[in-house]
């Protein structure tokens, strides 16, 4: 895959999700109601996976209140893993024959590879569902996630967790959209640079969901 990159221009208006609840809780989908129907992306990628068989998925999106404005938590994943080796993404996977919901789902996984404790987490809502090119269907669970908390990466899926800005990130800093041929089709792929990490494909698209949902068109 080979491809040009097009910078996006940064948005000059400052939004601090956390600081403003009413209006981040309308912007998401509600918890009552798992979104239902096609991922927002679905279209780009229908040559490429079966849609039909999309394993299901769920992903956290916590957002920890700092003092200098909300942050969000990410990890970057063990670089011996089979799939998405050294990738940053959001803690979660796939969701099992004994979870309960998708947001049940998020909270295991993010135990699992972090040791975030459930009793740390308050789910406010979703994002729109994402299709992965691996063949996932990925519920994205927006939650506040208490600034006190522990990340304990477990080093077999887990190189290290850490957390961003998160108003850079929605407001198109340092992001570019990278255009490239792939399967005979020209593909669109967000990227964001934060310090030392390259933030792309399924996270990078998830955030910038996440700030069209808020009204930030980047």
């Amino acid at each position: 895959m080979r491809g040009n990159a097009r910078m996006t221009p940064a948005l000059a208006t400052p939004f601090d999700p956390l600081a403003q609840p009413q209006r981040l809780v309308e912007a998401l989908l509600p918890l009552d109601a798992e979104p239902q129907g096609p991922a927002w992306n679905q279209d780009e990628l229908a040559d490429l996976v079966d849609v039909s068989a999309l394993a299901p998925a769920a992903v956290l999106v916590g957002l920890v209140p700092r003092e200098h404005g909300t942050s969000v938590l990410l990890t970057r994943r063990n670089d011996n893993m089979t799939k998405h080796a050294g990738q940053v993404s959001f803690p979660g996977g796939r969701i099992d024959a004994g979870d309960a919901s998708a947001i049940d789902a998020a909270l295991r996984e993010a135990f699992e590879e972090i040791a975030l404790e459930a009793s740390k987490i308050e789910p406010l809502g979703f994002l729109d569902p994402y299709t992965t090119i691996t063949g996932y269907r990925v519920l994205p669970v927006v939650a506040r996630v208490s600034p006190d908390y522990r990340a304990e990466p477990n080093p077999r899926e887990v190189a290290e967790a850490f957390e961003a800005p998160l108003a850079p990130l929605l407001r198109g800093e340092r992001i570019q959209c990278v255009e490239a041929m792939y399967k005979d089709r020209v593909r669109s792929i967000w990227e964001y640079g934060v310090g030392p990490h390259r933030i792309w494909g399924a996270t990078a698209a998830m955030l910038v969901n996440f700030a069209r949902r808020l009204g930030l068109q980047i």
